[in-house]
């Protein structure tokens, strides 16, 4: 499997894992609570400080988690179209780009250095650990949380997957 194949992958099943948290978040009758706003926030935030460090822009943010959580219809529109961005990136990719070693600054203001590569799983992982606690949020409320495990969207995906294979 390439690199280019397994980001894809990845990419592909964090837009479905925030899809069916977007979805989650809109059946709370009074609303998302503020904490899991915040928290999902703050995991997009990142997502758009890595969209620039990927392409050696400055970001201009100084904080990954600022107090200033949009209204829940703009942040989602938002994620949907970071979540666009990074699969449409990974597709531009060319296999040296992924290796390419990036010189960035944190948020903080200390120097960083990773490859697109590194900077690209970074994102899905990041993603994936702030998803959970929203989730964790979510059950409370309600009792459960969206589906968000990486072989469920490749089962909900690919069906066939899970035909046994005679061999």
């Amino acid at each position: 499997m390439s690199t280019r194949t397994l980001l894809t992958s990845l990419f592909q099943y964090k837009r479905w894992a925030d899809e069916h948290l977007i979805a989650g978040l809109e059946l709370l009758a009074d609303g998302a609570p503020p904490q899991a706003m915040r928290l999902f926030h703050h995991a997009h935030v990142v997502d758009r400080i890595f969209a620039a460090n990927l392409q050696g822009l400055a970001h201009g943010l100084r904080e990954t988690d600022p107090d200033d959580v949009p209204p829940a219809k703009r942040l989602y529109e938002s994620v949907r179209q970071t979540d666009g961005w990074y699969l449409d990136f990974v597709a531009r990719m060319s296999p040296a780009q992924f290796e390419e070693p990036l010189e960035f600054r944190f948020t903080d203001g200390t120097p960083g250095r990773m490859t697109r590569e590194e900077m690209l799983a970074h994102v899905v992982a990041h993603a994936g650990y702030h998803r959970g606690e929203v989730g964790q949020i979510l059950t409370v409320l309600t009792g459960s949380s969206p589906r968000d495990t990486f072989t469920g969207f490749l089962h909900e995906a690919e069906p066939a997957r899970r035909v046994r294979q005679i061999v």
